[in-house]
């Protein structure tokens, strides 16, 4: 098993050589970088002029002190966005709108320099190198046209390291896609977790999978269902890694290595945090929590401990690959997606891991409303054919499976509501997957 290929490139971008880099020269590369961010955005940035009043960045004596600056929001991002910026907006080279999740929410808007995607690029070259070879063809289930979209800095990645990438955009007729995979010879696929189930789940004429030979595929934008990693490697045979990054962190974050067992950390552009979701509080290692993060070498739009939304925890463990870098288990969900019912706790993970199994089974979308003081899961479903009540019943006996759905239901405490929403992909966008709690709604 070959180590991750972040841990030299991470030690170059430190000045030291792979066999050299160790923990400690890791963690002040990163004090020193967050010392220079806090001076840049104190001095640049209204917002964080205001915030972090009264706070002199030699104040962060090590990494630990970071824990007396307060977190960056989602929501005051998107009341005035322009605060952030530690440049002139002539200086800015990408603006990425973010609409909300709601109906209501006003969208995010994300300053990029040339520079600041110059770093993604980097970061997509490098991490890329574990999945292909110079020589390869990866096709980006992702968006490519615009210049500076994440399609397009994985092309320009890609080709630093001799490999083609080719722009696809969002999986929309996966007979299309499947044929582009066959005619082009592709040896790899980027793409959100359920895009690609639907590829290895299509059925053509005769109802029959249509045959496809792939090297490796990235799952990203979402979190990465287990049930659907193991479809993809039964159908192709493949290695499936994850990646995760979010707009806000300048895409990329991290990747998994040839171990597959979590992701390698940016460390050299990042420092991430696993804070309680309630507190902000730092929880122990390998305790799971809310991720957080700073950036280390972003000039455009730095962020401080921004709360992502997102669910996992450090792995204490030393990874298999033998690098010292850090590494974080898999994002198992969103922390507002972790719903209370009949004295449990139900997440979006529950549902994927009883769902995602079921053959034919390529999306779905689930809800939480309340009738007479009853709890209602509603469940709506895309299968790649007709449903019918046979595949509604095999639904419901998947959602017995997990032992809260069950006990509720036999306390009277829960019903189930299953819906066939359609035939086919969906052809849905980068939208994170959580159960909508319409409770809250009076719905």
């Amino acid at each position: 098993m070959e180590m991750t290929p972040l841990q030299n490139w991470i030690a170059r971008k430190i000045g030291v050589n792979g066999s050299e880099l160790t923990r400690e020269l890791i963690e002040q590369y990163q004090l020193q970088k967050l010392r220079a961010t806090l001076e840049l955005v104190k001095n640049k940035s209204f917002f964080y002029r205001k915030t972090l009043a009264g706070f002199r960045s030699e104040d962060l004596s090590c990494l630990a002190d970071l824990k007396h600056i307060p977190c960056t929001t989602a929501e005051e991002i998107r009341k005035n966005p322009l605060e952030f910026l530690c440049v002139s907006q002539d200086q800015i080279s990408r603006v990425v709108t973010l609409q909300s999740s709601g109906t209501t929410g006003e969208p995010k808007r994300l300053y990029f320099t040339k520079e600041d995607q110059e770093l993604t690029i980097d970061f997509f070259q490098i991490g890329m190198s574990t999945l292909v070879s110079p020589g390869d063809k990866v096709l980006i289930l992702l968006p490519g046209k615009l210049t500076g979209s994440v399609g397009d800095l994985l092309v320009r990645g890609l080709h630093a390291m001799g490999v083609e990438g080719i722009p696809h955009g969002f999986v929309q007729n996966p007979a299309e896609t499947l044929e582009i995979i066959i005619k082009e010879k592709v040896d790899a696929l980027v793409g959100i977790p359920t895009q690609v189930l639907s590829l290895a789940r299509y059925r053509g004429d005769g109802g029959k999978t249509v045959p496809i030979r792939l090297k490796s595929v990235l799952l990203s934008t979402d979190y990465v269902p287990l049930a659907i990693t193991r479809e993809l490697q039964r159908s192709w045979g493949c290695q499936v890694y994850g990646h995760y990054g979010m707009t806000e962190m300048g895409l990329g974050g991290g990747v998994e290595c040839q171990a597959l067992n979590g992701y390698h950390l940016r460390e050299a552009d990042l420092y991430f945090e696993i804070l309680n979701p309630k507190t902000a509080e730092p929880v122990p290692e390998g305790e799971e929590g809310e991720v957080v993060f700073t950036t280390l070498t972003r000039t455009g739009m730095p962020l401080i401990r921004y709360r992502t939304g997102d669910r996992a925890r450090f792995i204490p463990e030393p990874c298999p690959c033998g690098t010292i870098l850090k590494k974080m288990a898999q994002v198992t969900g969103r922390i507002n997606g972790a719903l209370e019912v009949a004295g449990g706790v139900l997440t979006m993970r529950d549902l994927d891991e009883a769902l995602f199994p079921i053959e034919g089974l390529l999306n779905f979308e689930a809800s939480l409303s309340c009738r007479n003081d009853l709890d209602r899961l509603n469940v709506g479903v895309w299968m790649n054919q007709e449903g019918g009540e046979q595949g509604i019943a095999i639904i419901h006996k998947a959602l017995e499976s997990i032992p809260l759905v069950t006990s509720a239901r036999k306390q009277g405490k829960l019903e189930v509501q299953v819906d066939f929403l359609g035939e086919g992909n969906p052809g849905r966008g980068p939208i994170k997957r959580t159960i909508i709690d319409l409770r809250k709604r009076g719905r």
